[in-house]
C-alpha cells in the first residue's frame, strides 16, 4: 500500500513537473518571438519566477537580463518586476544584504511611479528580508503594509501571500495563537484562489506551528500535505523546510532511521537548489543528530558545514551591510515625511493667506451692506410697524369673529329657558284667575290643587330662569378680554359647554345644519390649571372648524351620509388629551402642514380669517406648553389633538 501511494505521488509530480517544463517552453518560444520590449521584459520577469524555487541560478541570471533590457528601453515597472524577481532569488540563497538593497531599490521606483501593485510587492519583499535576518520589528512593519495595501486594493492573491508571511512572524516570535490564526486566513484564502504553491506553503507552516506546540500527529500530517502540493509546484525550497520538520518530529518519536532519511533528504535538496539557509537548518540538525549517537566524525563533518554556511548568511560585514541599509531607508523614510510637512506647510500658508483674503473681502462687504442697512433700517422699521398694527387689527377682527358666532350661539341656547319662562308665566296668569273662582265659589279643595300646580310652576320658571343666568355668565365670561390669570378647571365641563355652545352657534347661521355629537369624558382626568378663557377660544375655533367640514361633506356625500363630530378626553404621561374628531372631507396632504401658518384659510372669502388655529396655536403651544397635533384622511375624517401637561 505504501509502494502504491509512492507511486501515485511521483507520478503527480511528474505530471506537475511536466506541466511546468510545458509553460517554460511556452515562455521561451514567446520571448523569441515578442515584437516588442515591454513584453519580452515582462514574460522574461515571469520566466524567472518560474526557476526560483528550483533553479535560483538561472532565475538570477534571467531577471538580471530582464532588468538591463528594462533600463535600455525607459520602462521602470519592468525594471520593479526585474528587482523583485532578483530579490526573490537572493533571499532564498541567503544573500540576505542583497535581497534587502534590491528590495529598497523597487520600493523606491514603485513610489516613483506610484504603482500600488508593486509597492505591495515590494513591502512584502523588505519585510521577508528582515524576517530572515531576524529583525522581527522590521519584518511585521513591512509586512503588515503590504497586508494594508492589498486590502485596501482588492490584491487576492498577494494579500494571501502577505497573511502567510504576518503568521510566520508572529511563529518566530513565539506567539503561536496568532500565527496559527494568519496561517489559516492566509489558507483559506489560497484555496479560493486554487493556487498549489500558497497552499503547500500554508500547510509548510502550519506543520511548523504545531511543531513547536508540541502536536506532532498534526503536524506530521501537515508537512506530508505540504509536500504533495510543493511537489506539483516545483518548490524545492518549500520542500526542503517540509522534510526537515519531518525529520525533526522522528527524532522526537525515537525513530532514528527515519529522521537521518529525512534529514540527508533536506540538506541535499538545499545544498542541490542552492538554498543556503535550508543547508544550514539542515546541518545543524545532522550535527546534532550525530553528536546524540556519539559518531562525532559525522558531528564534525556537518558542524563544519553549518559554520561554513552561517558565516556565508551571517558575517560581520552582512551584518554591517544590513544595519547601513536599515539606517539609510529609515533616513529615507525621514526625508520624505519631512518633505511632506513642508509641503503641508506650505499648503497651509497658501490657505492662511487665502482664508485672510476672503476675509477681508467679506469685511469690506459686511461694511457696504452694514452702511446701506443703516440707510434702509428706518424705512424697515416704520413698516414693520404698520404689520404690526395691521396684524393687531387682523388678530382683533379675528377675535370678534369668534365672538360673534359665540354670541349666536348663546343667543339660540338661550331662546329655550326664556321660551319656558315665558309659557309657564302666561300658564300662571291663567290658574291665579282660577283660583280667585274657586276661592269666591268656596271650593276650598280645588283652589288647593291649583295652588300646587301654580308652585309647580314657579319651579320650572326658577330652574330655566338659572340656566338663562348660567349661560349669560358664560357668555360675559367669553367676552371678556383675557387676564391671562390661570385657575382650576374641570376640562370636561369646559369642553362641554362650548361644544353645546359652538354647535348651536353654528345652528343659528345655518338652521338645515345638523350633526350628532358623541362625547368620551375621562371622569378621573385632574382639574388643568389654565386660562380659562384662551382654553375656550381654542376649543371654539376647532369645534367650529369640525361643524364647517361635516356641514361641507353634507351637501355632496348624498343621503347615507351621517355627520358626526365627536370629542375624548384622557391622561397619558402627566397630559390631558383632548381629541376632536370629525367625519367630514379631511385635509389634503399637500396643504396639511400649512393649516397653522397666519392668514391661512380653506374657506372661501369672507367665512373665514386664516387666524384661528394659529391663535390656538399659539395660545397652546406658546401660552400653555402643550401641542396640537393633526391627524387627517382626505376624504374621510380630521382629528385634532390637544395635549395640555398636569
Amino acid at each position: 500500500m505504501r509502494k502504491l501511494a509512492a507511486t501515485l505521488v511521483l507520478f503527480v509530480f511528474f505530471l506537475s513537473s511536466e506541466a511546468q517544463q510545458k509553460q517554460i517552453d511556452s515562455l521561451k518560444k514567446l520571448i523569441v518571438t515578442a515584437k516588442d520590449d515591454t513584453s519580452r521584459i515582462i514574460m522574461t520577469s515571469q520566466l524567472s519566477q518560474l526557476y526560483v524555487y528550483s533553479k535560483p541560478d538561472s532565475a538570477l541570471l534571467l531577471a538580471q537580463q530582464g532588468l538591463q533590457m528594462a533600463k535600455s528601453a525607459q520602462f521602470p515597472k519592468g525594471e520593479v518586476y526585474c528587482l523583485i524577481d532578483i530579490s526573490g532569488v537572493f533571499s532564498i540563497t541567503g544573500n540576505y544584504p542583497r535581497a534587502l538593497s534590491t528590495s529598497l531599490e523597487a520600493l523606491k521606483t514603485s513610489e516613483k511611479i506610484n504603482d500600488l501593485t508593486l509597492i505591495e510587492r515590494s513591502f512584502h519583499d523588505i519585510g521577508f528580508a528582515y524576517n530572515n535576518v531576524r529583525d522581527y520589528k522590521q519584518a511585521l512593519n513591512y509586512t503588515l503594509k503590504a497586508k494594508a495595501v492589498a486590502e485596501a486594493n482588492h490584491m487576492t492573491k498577494s494579500l494571501a501571500v502577505d497573511l502567510l508571511n504576518v503568521g510566520d512572524i508572529y511563529g518566530n516570535l513565539n506567539m503561536p495563537d496568532l500565527a496559527l490564526k494568519y496561517t489559516q486566513q492566509s489558507y483559506r484564502t489560497s484555496a479560493k484562489l486554487g493556487d498549489i504553491d500558497l497552499i503547500g506553503s500554508a500547510w509548510n507552516n502550519m506543520g511548523n506551528i504545531y511543531s513547536n506546540m508540541h502536536q506532532l500527529d498534526t503536524a506530521m500530517l501537515c508537512y506530508r500535505k505540504s509536500i504533495l502540493f510543493l511537489r506539483r509546484s516545483a518548490d524545492d525550497d518549500g520542500i526542503c523546510e517540509s522534510t526537515l520538520g519531518i525529520a525533526r518530529i522522528f527524532k522526537q518519536l525515537g525513530l532514528k532511521d527515519s529522521s537521518l532519511y529525512y534529514a540527508r533528504q533536506s540538506i541535499a535538496s538545499g545544498w542541490h537548489g542552492g538554498f543556503t539557509p535550508r543547508v544550514l537548518n539542515a546541518s545543524q540538525f545532522l550535527t546534532g543528530y550525530f553528536k546524540q549517537l556519539g559518531q562525532l566524525d559525522s558531528a564534525y563533518h556537518y558542524l563544519e558545514i553549518s559554520v561554513t554556511a552561517k558565516d556565508s548568511l551571517f558575517s560581520q560585514e552582512k551584518a554591517r551591510e544590513i544595519q547601513n541599509l536599515s539606517f539609510t531607508e529609515r533616513q529615507r523614510q525621514i526625508d520624505i515625511r519631512e518633505k511632506e510637512a513642508a509641503y503641508i506647510a506650505r499648503i497651509r500658508f497658501y490657505l492662511l493667506m487665502a482664508v485672510i483674503v476672503f476675509l477681508l473681502v467679506i469685511a469690506i462687504v459686511f461694511w457696504r451692506n452694514n452702511k446701506q442697512n443703516k440707510k434702509a433700517k428706518t424705512q424697515i422699521q416704520l413698516t414693520l410697524n404698520e404689520l404690526k398694527t395691521t396684524q393687531n387689527q387682523l388678530v382683533q377682527s379675528a377675535k370678534m369673529a369668534s365672538l360673534g358666532e359665540l354670541t349666536a350661539g348663546i343667543a339660540h341656547e338661550i331662546q329655550n329657558p326664556l321660551n319656558f319662562v315665558n309659557n309657564f308665566s302666561e300658564v300662571n296668569e291663567e290658574m291665579i284667575g282660577e283660583l280667585e273662582k274657586e276661592l269666591l265659589a268656596g271650593n276650598v279643595e280645588e283652589a288647593l290643587a291649583i295652588t300646587a300646580d301654580l308652585k309647580q310652576n314657579e319651579n320650572k320658571i326658577r330652574h330655566h330662569g338659572k340656566r338663562a343666568d348660567f349661560i349669560v355668565k358664560g357668555m360675559l365670561e367669553h367676552s371678556r378680554s383675557s387676564t391671562g390669570e390661570r385657575q382650576l378647571t374641570n376640562i370636561n365641563v369646559l369642553a362641554d359647554e362650548f361644544l353645546k355652545l359652538a354647535y348651536h352657534g353654528f345652528r343659528a347661521k345655518d338652521k338645515d345644519f345638523n350633526s350628532e355629537l358623541v362625547t368620551d369624558f375621562d371622569i378621573s382626568l385632574p382639574r388643568l390649571n389654565i386660562v380659562q378663557q384662551d382654553i375656550g377660544r381654542v376649543l371654539i375655533n376647532i369645534f367650529n372648524n369640525a361643524f364647517y367640514a361635516v356641514n361641507q361633506k353634507t351637501k355632496t356625500a348624498g343621503a347615507d351620509y351621517k355627520p358626526l363630530v365627536s370629542v375624548t378626553t384622557s391622561s397619558e404621561n402627566g397630559n390631558v388629551i383632548i381629541k376632536i374628531k370629525d367625519f367630514g372631507n379631511g385635509i389634503p396632504n399637500s396643504i396639511k402642514d400649512k393649516i397653522m401658518q397666519p392668514f391661512f384659510t380653506t374657506k372661501p372669502t369672507g367665512d373665514g380669517t386664516g387666524l384661528g388655529l394659529s391663535l390656538s396655536y399659539d395660545i397652546v403651544v406658546k401660552g400653555h406648553g402643550g401641542s396640537i397635533i393633526v391627524d387627517t384622511k382626505e376624504g374621510e375624517f380630521t382629528e385634532f389633538m390637544v395635549t395640555l401637561p398636569f
